[in-house]
């Protein structure tokens, strides 16, 4: 039995939700009307009847038509565009072809664009009275001598014909005359239409004027009466060149966002200038993303842009744009829009095609600027949360890359330019330590860089009252070129780090650090007796020992950090109790603990024994270290600030320069505040050591005291596990060597100076008053001056190493050596499926197939 009608039930006042399996109208304020369909219904009775039940003003809005089409793999759903009989009809017969009893119509409400003689954007009429020609003005949109808007609403085929003919010929090297004089005539043509419109109505806002604000902070308070001809101006125009102040410039415009003046629709607009032809694209970009449809550039050059829709020739969707250089300017003007898109898109897309690496880049440059670390998830995470699509890996990657550039410069270009950075930075701050090593080419007043070592006139100043203690450290850079960062700290009085110097090398080698070395020595300290910490590296080893670098012994002592020790240990012997053994005997104050660590180790194995046995103690034991450490066991304070520079270490070197003088600042003055304070305050010692010292003063109540002889101060302390100590304060020991150690009274002295009522604060070393501390932080940095005020470079031009640029593009891959500190401790081991054993998964079980 045939059906004359078919059931519709139209949808209105909401909006389409796609997901990737079905399609929704959704809308707090939605409405369902009821509609029977003639079988032989045609595309614009359709139109008509839904204008009818609808009561949408026809002279006001278009009616886009999509329809919930069911696809035959399961239960799915896509949207259908309805633009034509033959749709109509195909609508209408998913009654009798599938198991749907009555057809779901979505209908899409676009606004009609504007006349010159209609209302804009919410604007009274313009009157534009008989005896002003507009016609007579030359408009320079093409071929049609209409009015504008008839040429930017309706481009007919052959104008889109003779358009694209046109645009193929164009080309960088062409002569652009035909062109130019195009758009000076549209440019001269909107001068001399707000010409007449002054001469018409007589009061109009002029840019002149001195009320008129051309910047980005309208005051919405101030806008009671709108310009007359802000008709074809975007939102908040810029007026970056003073000569074109009659022409209206959008750089920034973001033609999504609902505008304040004429344009309603969001749409671009004939007319429209945008400060250069990348201004131009950039907004096309984010117009085609919250439009979600997409682009193809027809043709490209200097003086041209010309885009069309993708689904242009699928879909038959004119949307397309076309703009011009302005004469003797960088401007861009759009003088021929056909919009907006009329084409839906067939799927759900996860990735934008105009959502490039470029546009990427330009939307994470504050994030990059306030976190140098900013993982690449995170950067797709903002991608996602800003425009709704998931990023590529490599795309977020790529425009993270072009934002440092953007940011901080070209990584090969800053080599170049680090030689005026450092004399802009020693114009400000005279005494800084600046010592380069190159190597020579066949170029001429051409060498290749090879190492820059630098250190600040504070931290030199500085250092001279700090403990004699330096801790050294070696980390990757990880930009375009490979190479180390090379980086001395010390330690103030408060336990804090104090950074000293730094240096670029080429890698970690004998050579390179012992110019290092041998740089702190002549540029920044020649104090005697300074205990150097670092890991076992040969290249420090050999260094150290070199009679000629100023780091033997007694000018020096080296020492090992523990942690590296035991790792070294570790490596060797993969035994974790061992391991703890060795930290115990290496953190034993006294001989006596250090040999029952040692032989419990022995009795356990002894090769791990003779392996300990084989390095010096005094290295790494701080029992035998005479008290040259301070209790600095490892070179933490090292390792702390380079995760400081962990960002930085993927930029440019003048970037990376510029960071270490402005943290090393941010310390001074935050420093410098602390010590002033307590100074005022009038306390004695540093935080540190307050609490060091009344933590033990506590301790110290509960020991018993014996005194043996009155004029030595020898005694005899018990303390409450039992364990005895013997103290001369003449000498200021203690058979505990802690007071040695640290610098400051252990409680064993402590009680016996409250038991004789001396005062214990004469045992602290001068290293830890307020004074000193201050004195520490005292110095000042001053502020870099303009780039254009620095002094002139005059040497020879450095290069980058193209030895140690990195090949290949993406990721650099990692070249940090790992080993088992880098597995967190108490870290619970995986357990294989399979064959039930620790330290591997299913996949890599080696035991699969006897398994299986």
């Amino acid at each position: 039995m045939s059906v004359s009608t078919i059931p519709v039930i139209c949808y209105y006042n909401g909006k389409i939700v796609r997901t990737k399996t079905d399609v929704e109208y959704e809308g707090s304020e939605t409405c369902i009307v009821p509609l029977k369909i003639p079988i032989e219904c045609t595309f614009q009775e359709l139109i008509d009847m839904v204008y009818s039940k609808t009561n949408i003003d026809k002279r006001r809005f278009n009616l886009v038509l999509i329809c919930k089409y069911p696809l035959r793999n399961g239960n799915r759903f896509q949207p259908f565009l309805v633009r034509d009989d033959s749709s109509v009809r195909e609508m209408l017969d998913l009654v009798n072809t599938t198991t749907i009893e009555e057809i779901e119509l979505f209908i899409k409400v676009v606004r009609v664009k504007a006349q010159l003689n209609q209302s804009v954007g919410g604007h009274e009429d313009i009157f534009i009275p008989d005896h002003y020609n507009v016609a007579q003005f030359d408009y320079g949109c093409g071929p049609s001598s209409g009015p504008v808007p008839d040429t930017r609403l309706n481009v007919d085929d052959e104008d889109s014909a003779a358009e694209e003919r046109n645009d193929e010929d164009v080309d960088d090297e062409c002569d652009g005359a035909d062109a130019d004089v195009e758009v000076d005539r549209h440019a001269s043509f909107f001068r001399a239409f707000n010409q007449a419109l002054e001469n018409e109505q007589g009061i109009y806002v002029s840019a002149q004027a001195p009320s008129c604000d051309v910047s980005n902070h309208t005051d919405d308070e101030t806008l009671d009466e709108p310009s007359p001809v802000t008709y074809h101006l975007p939102p908040t125009p810029q007026f970056e060149h003073v000569e074109n102040l009659d022409i209206a410039v959008a750089s920034c415009w973001t033609p999504w966002v609902q505008p304040t003046t004429g344009n309603s629709s969001g749409e671009f607009v004939i007319g429209q200038v945008f400060n250069s032809k990348s201004d131009l694209q950039e907004a096309a970009k984010i117009y085609s993303i919250k439009a979600h449809q997409e682009y193809v550039v027809v043709a490209s050059s200097k003086k041209l842009l010309v885009l069309r829709c993708k689904k242009a020739e699928e879909c038959h969707c004119p949307w397309k744009l076309r703009a011009m250089v302005v004469k003797d300017t960088s401007l861009f003007v759009i003088n021929k829009y056909t919009g907006p898109h009329t084409c839906v898109n067939p799927c759900l897309n996860r990735d934008h095609h105009q959502l490039d690496s470029q546009l990427v880049s330009t939307h994470i440059k504050a994030l990059i600027q306030a976190e140098f670390t900013l993982s690449t998830a995170a950067i797709q995470a903002s991608v996602m949360e800003k425009w709704g699509y998931q990023i590529s890996y490599k795309k977020a990657l790529d425009g993270k890359h072009k934002a440092i550039r953007q940011l901080f410069g070209d990584f090969f270009q800053s080599y170049t330019d680090l030689p005026r950075l450092f004399l802009g930075i020693e114009q400000s701050n005279p005494g800084c330590a600046v010592v380069w090593k190159t190597c020579e080419t066949n170029m001429p007043n051409t060498e290749i860089f090879q190492r820059v070592f630098w250190s600040f006139k504070p931290s030199i100043e500085g250092f001279q009252h700090c403990r004699p203690v330096m801790s050294i450290d070696g980390t990757h850079l990880y930009g375009k070129y490979k190479g180390k960062l090379l980086i001395a700290m010390g330690c103030d009085r408060n336990n804090q780090l104090f950074p000293l110097a730094f240096a670029i090398t080429e890698g970690e080698n004998t050579d390179s650090w012992g110019w290092f070395l041998a740089c702190i020595r002549n540029h920044v300290t020649q104090r005697p007796g300074i205990c150097v910490i670092s890991d076992r590296h040969p290249g420090i080893m050999a260094a150290m020992v070199d009679p000629h670098l100023g780091w033997a012994t007694p000018f020096a002592y080296h020492r090992i950090c523990m942690r590296h020790f035991a790792s070294n240990f570790m490596t060797r012997f993969k035994d974790k109790i061992l391991k703890n053994l060795v930290c115990r005997a290496a953190l034993a104050s006294t001989e006596r603990k250090f040999k029952k660590h040692m032989n419990t180790i022995g009795r356990i194995k002894s090769e791990a024994l003779q392996w300990l046995e084989a390095v010096p103690f005094q290295l790494w034991a701080l029992s035998h270290d005479g008290g040259r450490r301070y209790g600095l066991m490892t070179t933490n304070i090292s390792e702390v600030f380079n995760s400081v520079l962990k960002g930085a270490r993927s930029l440019p070197v003048t970037a990376l320069v510029q960071l270490t003088f402005f943290r090393l600042n941010g310390y001074f003055v935050a420093r410098r505040e602390v010590g002033a304070n307590r100074l005022a305050s009038t306390e004695q010692f540093t935080p540190y050591v307050d609490a060091q010292i009344q933590a033990r003063v506590v301790k110290a109540g509960s020991m018993e005291i014996v005194l043996y002889d009155h004029e030595k101060g020898l005694f005899h302390v018990k303390s409450r596990r039992g364990r005895t100590h013997r103290v001369t304060l003449h000498e200021k020991t203690c058979t505990c060597v802690k007071t040695l150690t640290y610098g400051f009274p252990c409680s064993h002295i402590i009680s016996a100076c409250q038991h004789r009522c001396v005062d214990f604060r004469s045992f602290v070393e001068s290293y830890y008053t307020t004074q000193s501390y201050y004195d520490t932080w005292a110095p000042l940095f001053h502020p870099i001056f303009n780039e254009d005020e620095w002094p002139l470079y005059d040497g020879t031009v450095i290069v980058a190493p193209e030895s140690m640029r990195r090949s290949g593009s993406g990721r650099p891959k990692s070249t940090r050596l790992h080993n088992e500190m880098d597995v967190r401790e108490g870290k619970t081991l995986i357990r294989c499926g399979l064959c039930k054993q620790l330290g591997h998964n299913r996949r890599s079980c080696k035991n699969r197939s006897q398994v299986q």
